[in-house]
């Protein structure tokens, strides 16, 4: 797997279903806004629709804070759009909320370093800046789901970087202190957080 962090993002130009209709999705509609893109395995599968719903739930957040959220699996653009139209009592997605990509061929996941052996994506997330630049990526097994908080934590983290230029410790929240990110600079925040 080659490291795309710091890279430009892989271009995509997908088929994907949004609000219970088929549209072409391209990385260059995201441009100028941040862009969470997640992977998942498959539709109709058990920790998918918690991780589709619980981003779906808090969409609202990321538009906020100029994000945009999108899902990709192997799945084709017509399974998804079953899947939507699913109650979510038994265990569908219907109420999406961003677009669900079909990445069929798979280009998609080689190209984000994601597909495994079993020709599924495993569970990758990866931040995109305004610019297009990877500025994040994680990549889970298959049986462990993301975090919504964390996402939101990191995607703000970067934000807050790319706005003051400062860097952001471990466990970083908006409000804060950040570090300067030279050896002087940060002398400050360690004399205030660096006590055991």
């Amino acid at each position: 797997m080659s490291v795309i962090v710091g890279q430009p993002a892989p271009d995509f130009s997908l088929d994907a279903v949004t609000n219970g209709q088929f549209k072409k999705i391209n990385l260059s509609d995201y441009r100028g806004k941040w862009l969470v893109v997640f992977f998942y395995p498959l539709d109709f599968t058990f920790v998918c629709p918690t991780e589709i719903l619980a981003f779906s739930d808090r969409i609202e957040e990321f538009h906020q804070i100029n994000a945009d959220v999108v899902g990709v699996s192997v799945d084709s653009k017509y399974t998804h759009l079953a899947w939507t139209e699913k109650p979510r009592d038994g265990g569908g997605i219907q109420g999406l909320k961003y677009p669900l990509i079909s990445d069929l061929h798979k280009s998609m996941s080689v190209d984000y370093g994601v597909l495994c052996e079993g020709g599924v994506a495993l569970r990758g997330l990866f931040i995109v800046d305004p610019d297009g630049v990877v500025q994040h990526a994680t990549i889970n097994n298959l049986g462990v789901g993301r975090s919504v908080d964390e996402t939101l934590r990191v995607l703000r983290a970067f934000q807050f970087v790319a706005e003051h230029g400062e860097v952001c410790p471990a466990n970083w929240q908006p409000g804060q202190d950040s570090m300067k990110p030279e050896w002087e600079g940060s002398r400050e925040w360690f004399s205030k957080h660096g006590k055991a």
